[in-house]
C-alpha cells in the first residue's frame, strides 16, 4: 500500500521528533530552546498527520500504538514547553517570519503581478501624447475629476480635511486587500482582483504625473510617504489568500481540510507582516501624508520605509548557509500555531 510505505518512510522524522522531545524537556533554559520548539512543532503537527492515516489505513497495531505514545508525548511537551521566551520571539520575528515569506512562491507571484502591472499602468498612464485615454479607460472621468477635486489644494496644515481623505484612502486600500485575501482560495477571482487593482491605483498615479495636471503636485505631496507601506501589504494580503488556495488544490496526500489547515499556518507569517504595513501606513497617512512638511522629508521617509522593508525581506529573510536552508521554510507559522494552542 503506498500510504503504508509512505509512512514507514517517515521514521527518520518519528526519530527526531523523539530527539526533540528528551531535548527540550533537558534544555529548558538553553539558548537553542526556540530552534528545538520551531522544528519540534511542524514534526509535531506531522506526526498527528501520521496517526490519522495509520489509523485509517489500518497500519499495523505497533505502528499505530507506537505513533499514539509519541504523539501523546510530544502533546505533553508542547503544552510545558508554552512558555514565553524573547529569544524565541526574536529568532520568530528577525529570522522565521522573513524567511517564510522570502521564500514563498505565492509571494513571489501576487508581488510580481501587483508590482509588475502598476507599473506599466503608470508608465502608460502618464504618457499623454502617446495614450491621452488609458487612465479615463481603466478608471472612468469622474474618478480622475474627483481626484484633481481631491487634490487641488496645496496642505497647509489642514489636517480636518486630509485626514478625512486619508480615512477614504485607508479604508479602500484596505479593502482592496481583504477582498484579494478573501478571493485568494479561488485563486483565478484573486488574481484578477490584485491585477485589476494594480492596473486601476497604477493609471491613477500615472494620470495625477502628468505635467498638464495642476493639481498632481499636491498629490504626491499626499500619497509619497505612505504609498510603499500600503502597495506592499495589499501584495502580501494577496498573497497570503493565494497559499490558502493553494492547499485546497496541492493537498500532498492529506484530507482537504487538513491540507488547508496546514497552509494556513504557513499563511499566518504573510499576513501578520500584511496586517502590521496596514497599521504602518495608516499612522503615516494620519500623521505624516497631510502634514506641511516640505517634501523632501516625505520622500525620505518612503525611501527609508521602502529600505526597511527591503532589508527585512531580503536580507533578514535570505538562507545564509546549507543548515538554513534545510530548516522548515513555513517554521514560524507553525511556531504561531503553537503559541495559540
Amino acid at each position: 500500500m503506498r500510504i503504508a510505505e509512505l509512512l514507514l518512510n517517515r521514521r527518520e522524522e518519528w526519530a527526531e521528533l523523539e530527539t526533540l522531545c528528551t531535548l527540550i524537556q533537558k534544555s529548558r533554559k538553553s539558548s537553542k530552546r526556540g530552534k528545538q520548539v520551531t522544528r519540534f512543532a511542524k514534526l509535531y503537527r506531522s506526526a498527528c498527520s501520521d496517526l490519522a492515516m495509520a489509523e485509517l489505513y489500518q497500519l499495523p497495531p505497533a505502528t499505530v500504538d507506537y505513533l499514539h505514545d509519541l504523539v501523546a508525548r510530544a502533546h505533553s511537551q508542547l503544552y510545558r514547553s508554552n512558555q514565553f521566551s524573547w529569544s524565541r520571539w526574536y529568532e520568530m520575528i528577525t529570522a522565521d517570519i522573513p524567511r517564510a515569506i522570502f521564500s514563498d512562491p505565492c509571494v513571489h507571484v501576487a508581488g510580481f503581478i501587483f508590482f509588475g502591472l502598476f507599473a506599466i499602468a503608470a508608465i502608460l498612464g502618464r504618457a499623454e501624447s502617446t495614450y491621452p485615454n488609458f487612465p479615463s479607460q481603466i478608471t472612468g472621468d469622474k474618478v480622475l475629476e474627483d481626484l484633481e477635486t481631491m487634490y487641488e489644494k496645496p496642505l497647509e496644515g489642514n489636517f480636518d480635511h486630509y485626514i478625512t481623505a486619508a480615512a477614504g484612502y485607508i479604508q479602500h486600500n484596505t479593502s482592496i486587500g481583504l477582498t484579494c485575501f478573501g478571493k485568494g482560495p479561488l485563486i483565478i477571482p484573486c488574481v484578477i482582483e490584485l491585477s485589476f487593482q494594480a492596473v486601476y491605483l497604477g493609471s491613477m498615479f500615472g494620470y495625477m504625473s502628468r505635467p498638464s495636471i495642476q493639481s498632481g503636485d499636491n498629490f504626491f505631496q499626499f500619497v509619497t510617504a505612505h504609498g510603499p507601506f500600503e502597495l506592499t501589504a495589499i501584495a502580501l494580503a494577496a498573497a497570503a489568500g493565494l497559499r490558502l488556495g493553494i492547499g485546497l488544490i496541492a493537498t500532498a496526500g492529506l484530507m482537504r481540510i487538513e491540507s488547508l489547515k496546514q497552509h494556513a499556518i504557513q499563511s499566518l507569517p504573510i499576513i501578520i507582516v500584511s496586517v502590521f504595513l496596514f497599521l504602518a501606513a495608516a499612522f503615516t497617512e494620519g500623521f505624516i501624508s497631510p502634514s506641511p512638511l516640505p517634501y523632501p522629508y516625505k520622500a525620505f521617509w518612503a525611501i527609508a520605509s521602502s529600505v526597511g522593508m527591503m532589508f527585512y525581506f531580503v536580507i533578514l529573510g535570505y538562507p545564509r548557509d546549507e543548515h538554513l536552508q534545510k530548516r522548515p521554510r513555513h517554521a514560524a507559522g507553525q511556531h504561531l500555531s503553537m503559541k495559540g494552542t
